[in-house]
């Protein structure tokens, strides 16, 4: 499973997810191509990976603005010169009651949740099938699935990203291959945002979810990075338009 020399982007890159495939491709010797809108937290990334002798790069890049999007192609093209495969990983949070619903977090959420993937496949796509194919990867949640509480636009987000998965597939095909992987309870610092305003600390919150998961523990970012590693592969060359569930079997728990 090689993807040494390849040439990654990875949306998201400085956190959670993101940072895992960052850190996880670039050892297995891919080129990453890093978009983000933390530069302190990136420059952190980008400085200790190439002291390890990876080669990945930070650029300053907000998704949700086509002109940034426009932007990082062309540095990843400046770079490498060709791009093969996108890790659409970056996302926002807003939770609250739909009664405190507004235009802002509209805004955030889909913003780059949603709309930021749409310029993604709109610059991405021609330069793809320019260089003779590539792989996306986008990343959704169980969250599509599930009615979490106070969750309902970050849940609709992440359904649209489940239906996207499935068009851009049928609407790229033969140049670009569209996957996606759904994460369940994966230890992140989103996770951790989603648990403030509880009466119980976070490691108590987890210890409990931890015993309702049938593999008995949280997911890690690595755990991502490894599938998704393999989902860009060629040996996964033939899954398309599909979404990879990885919660360690939370959604095939009883209701009871």
């Amino acid at each position: 499973m090689s993807l040494a020399g390849k040439s990654i982007i990875v949306t998201g890159g400085t956190s959670g997810i993101g940072e895992g495939c960052v850190k996880h491709l670039a050892s297995l010797g891919a080129k990453v191509v890093a978009p983000s809108v933390q530069p302190a937290e990136g420059g952190i990334l980008e400085a200790a990976e190439r002291q390890a002798g990876r080669a990945v790069s930070l650029v300053y890049a907000d998704i949700s603005r086509e002109e940034d999007v426009r932007g990082l192609v062309a540095q990843a093209l400046k770079l490498h010169g060709r791009v093969d495969a996108l890790v659409s990983s970056a996302g926002v949070l807003r939770m609250g009651k739909i009664t405190e619903f507004d235009d802002a977090a509209w805004d955030a959420v889909m913003g780059v949740n949603v709309k930021g993937n749409l310029w993604l496949a709109k610059h991405l796509a021609p330069v793809m099938a320019s260089h003779g194919g590539g792989v996306f990867c986008l990343v959704t949640s169980v969250a599509a699935f599930v009615g979490f509480p106070n969750h309902s636009l970050y849940c609709a987000s992440k359904a649209a990203l489940e239906a996207l998965v499935r068009s851009l597939a049928v609407e790229m095909a033969g140049s670009v291959r569209v996957v996606g992987v759904c994460p369940g309870t994966i230890d992140t610092p989103m996770l951790a945002a989603s648990c403030r305003g509880w009466d119980k600390p976070v490691a108590e919150i987890y210890a409990e979810v931890e015993k309702r998961i049938p593999v008995r523990r949280l997911g890690t970012p690595l755990d991502m990075a490894r599938a998704i590693a393999f989902l860009l592969s060629d040996e996964a060359g033939y899954i398309n338009a599909t979404c990879l569930v990885m919660d360690g079997g939370t959604l095939a728990l009883p209701p009871w």
